[in-house]
């Protein structure tokens, strides 16, 4: 087997795959990278126990054809710090042993042999089907994997929910703390239908579709997803579970609404947060025409208030929230202007955008702390 290959196009497709590679792998064999050369493109598949990553690049001079393994360590540094230049691979069919020339020099590996490398189990026949713009599932996935769980005992918590309505596509996360509803109103679909995407795959996904234009094809059963854009294909194992009834967690009746410059208030609660890194709690203390941000850390005898403009319906009181939750929420909204929505300091607070992107409905919801005076 023998081919000759571009080194920043090899390098990139590599460093994109290997990511799904785990530091600690229950089978020797996934620590590799799988190559499969058929005709002029070269096949290149990284996996770990749950997730599979697949993607080709084109070659040229290819004789022969067939599958090795090639530890991940080993090839993927070495091509990071060589300049552009084409890489020929020579591989020995009997025992794997293969060459990799180049400009200056040549690196040396043994294979392993490609059909010992776990194969993906095909889908059921009733798996369904939904396509989307890539930008669209990225944009999803980006509003809403900051709100995923880490809870061991509700699996069904760590990862994004895809709920696909007939006339849209929710995405949902939450932590039992923070929660995050993005309806995107493009997306149709003929029947009803829901998955829950874990984490890791979500996060792999944000790497490959910031590269990647064009449409997202997902199908999905039961227990694994298969996604296909124009560059990629992953297979990863969905989480099993029955995902809770969001929309019964968010307050409908919120009378009192507070409208604010979102950055003017990003910016503040980063500087006054600074003085409550102990707890993480802020109070916000509310007036017809500004609200003033207040954190304090008694141990270290430090505080901060900041006061900014603002427009608020309601009498005025004081609520609390952690301020990490916060920022990370107001840095996933792209509107000016945010809208705060409250009834009191003890119910969750729903901040949604003052003005929504196209399609686009989102909702993000805080729950409160309680304050200490």
């Amino acid at each position: 087997m023998k081919f000759v290959v571009s080194c920043t196009a090899l390098s990139s497709r590599l460093q994109s795959v290997s990511k799904v590679i785990a530091s600690k792998n229950s089978l020797p064999i996934l620590d590799n990278f799988l190559f499969e050369l058929e005709g002029d493109v070269l096949t290149i598949t990284a996996a770990d126990a749950e997730t599979r990553l697949v993607t080709t690049v084109n070659v040229m001079n290819a004789q022969g054809g067939g599958m090795f393994a090639l530890s991940a360590k080993n090839i993927l540094d070495p091509l990071k710090e060589l300049p552009e230049q084409p890489l020929t691979f020579d591989i020995n069919d009997d025992n794997l042993e293969t060459f990799i020339y180049f400009q200056n020099g040549k690196y040396n590996f043994i294979g392993a042999k490609g059909d010992t490398y776990p194969q993906q189990k095909p889908l059921s026949e009733q798996a369904v089907s939904i396509s989307m713009e890539s930008k669209t599932l990225l944009n999803g996935i980006n509003r809403s994997l900051f709100a995923t769980a880490d809870d061991e005992l509700r699996p069904v918590m760590n990862g994004v929910y895809f709920d696909i309505q007939p006339d849209n596509l929710t995405f949902v996360a939450s932590d039992g703390r923070k929660l995050v509803r993005l309806r995107n109103l493009s997306i149709k679909s003929p029947e009803r239908a829901s998955f829950i995407l874990p984490k890791k795959p979500a996060t792999l996904l944000k790497t490959i579709l910031a590269k990647d234009e064009g449409m997202v094809t997902i199908r999905f059963d039961e227990n694994n997803a298969h996604l296909v854009c124009e560059n990629f294909e992953m297979v990863c194992r969905l989480i099993e579970g029955r995902y809770p009834n969001y929309n019964s967690v968010i307050p409908q009746e919120n009378p009192y609404k507070v409208t604010i410059d979102r950055l003017s208030f990003l910016t503040a609660l980063k500087r006054v947060s600074v003085f409550s890194q102990a707890s993480s709690l802020i109070k916000l203390q509310l007036h017809p025409e500004s609200v003033t941000i207040f954190a304090q850390d008694i141990d270290f005898s430090i505080s901060a208030e900041e006061r900014i403009p603002c427009q608020f319906n309601g009498p005025e009181f004081s609520i609390g929230f952690n301020a990490t939750y916060l920022i990370e929420i107001l840095s996933n909204i792209g509107s000016e202007e945010i809208v705060f929505e409250l009834a009191d300091p003890s119910r969750a607070g729903v901040i949604i955008p003052a003005e929504n992107e196209e399609n686009e409905d989102l909702l993000t919801l805080l729950m409160p702390m309680m304050l200490n005076d």
